[in-house]
């Protein structure tokens, strides 16, 4: 990339990240949009992937610089984000970039039969395995772990059940599998800037979700940090303070 080019968008990026009025617009954006499930509006090849654009482009970035090979997904809904996880995967290997074999792991509580067949005839199948059963069960924990031996390039993301216990019950049983300068995704901790009556059937809500689960991790885990770069870059991410890159 030209060094000039380079450096003025890390000025420009900066730059948001300095601009209070301009972040609390993109979050107002955001919980606004909310109210119309934004995120459930779009699909990867076929499948819908239940994220917002800019996630997923900067999904696509993490993988392209980490070139992992092996990711490992909690919550698989309909399986949107295992075909686009194993699409990047089979960029990287047809561009000589990144493991030829490389696999999505991909683990939900309940796993629908249409959803199952739909995600196992589509073509990018080729790279994904499922498991079925808690993300924070012991038996799925060893048996992920199991699954994880071969592979020392590791990218984890987090996106299941949102409550706080949850998901720092995943972080403490996987984070530890991320490879030195990957990352440990936690998905929707943007649940902390929502309105205190946003979710009135789930047990997450502010207080008690995933951000606050980042944060307790990161009291005890000084090997992960919180990507500021991404979040500055992105304003508007379901995943604020949920990049955590794993520094050595």
């Amino acid at each position: 990339m030209n060094d000039t080019f380079a450096q003025e968008t890390r000025t420009e990026i900066q730059n948001q990240a300095d601009d209070t009025v301009l972040r609390k617009l993109s979050t107002g954006w955001l919980m606004a949009s909310a109210k119309n499930k934004y995120s459930y509006h779009f699909r990867w090849l076929g499948r819908p992937i239940i994220q917002i654009p800019q996630d997923i482009v900067a999904m696509q970035e993490i993988i392209f610089q980490v070139k992992p090979d092996l990711i490992i997904e909690t919550g698989i809904a309909h399986g949107g984000s295992l075909i686009f996880f194993a699409s990047m995967l089979e960029l990287n290997a047809a561009c000589g970039w990144g493991a030829p074999e490389a696999r999505v792991l991909g683990l939900d509580i309940d796993i629908r039969a249409h959803n199952r067949e739909a995600i196992e005839v589509h073509p990018m199948y080729k790279r994904i395995t499922m498991m079925e059963g808690s993300s924070i069960d012991q038996e799925m924990i060893a048996a992920v772990k199991k699954f994880a031996r071969p592979y020392r390039n590791i990218l984890v993301c987090l996106d299941s059940n949102h409550t706080h216990d949850h998901v720092l019950a995943e972080l403490q049983a996987y984070a530890s599998l991320v490879a030195p300068g990957s990352y440990c995704v936690v998905f929707d901790t943007v649940i902390e800037y929502a309105p205190e009556d946003a979710f009135p059937n789930r047990p997450w809500g502010r207080g008690y979700n995933p951000m606050t689960a980042v944060d307790a991790f990161l009291k005890e885990h000084p090997e992960f940090a919180i990507d500021e770069i991404i979040d500055a870059k992105l304003l508007i991410s379901v995943a604020p303070r949920g990049y955590l890159k794993r520094l050595g």
